[in-house]
């Protein structure tokens, strides 16, 4: 019997996560990233959630995902409405969980082929 979730191929799974970074594709992350189902994952420049603001989201767009899961950093936070009326504007899902949950759920949105991508805040120096 096999023991481990199929995974589209090419696609990014997050292989480790900790209060401080994560691990995708053998690449460790220290900082804000953007994880998508696919492609490049890319530095974010958000050194903190007091940081976030409309133009946080916007690389995201360029991403065209059709759900983001947000990883709000070592504890539930969530953005204010105006923040992500770019996303809502696109139709974009968008699921706010502290990082360790969000980094879950991506994987599990990811083993189900879906088009989604992780927004985790980790804060800088933490």
């Amino acid at each position: 019997m096999k023991m481990q979730a199929d995974r589209p191929e090419g696609s990014n799974a997050i292989t480790r996560h900790a209060p401080e970074g994560v691990i995708v594709a053998g690449v460790e992350h220290r900082s804000s990233v953007l994880v998508p189902w696919k492609g490049e994952v890319l530095p974010w420049a958000v050194t903190g959630f007091e940081a976030l603001d409309e133009s946080s989201f916007e690389p995201l767009l360029a991403l065209s995902p059709e759900l983001v899961i947000f990883g709000s950093g070592s504890r539930l936070r969530f953005p204010h409405p105006a923040l992500l009326k770019a996303l809502m504007a696109r139709r974009i899902g968008f699921e706010t969980m502290d990082t360790p949950a969000a980094c879950r759920t991506y994987n599990v949105l990811l083993a189900e082929g879906r088009a989604v991508v992780a927004a985790l805040i980790f804060e800088r120096g933490g």
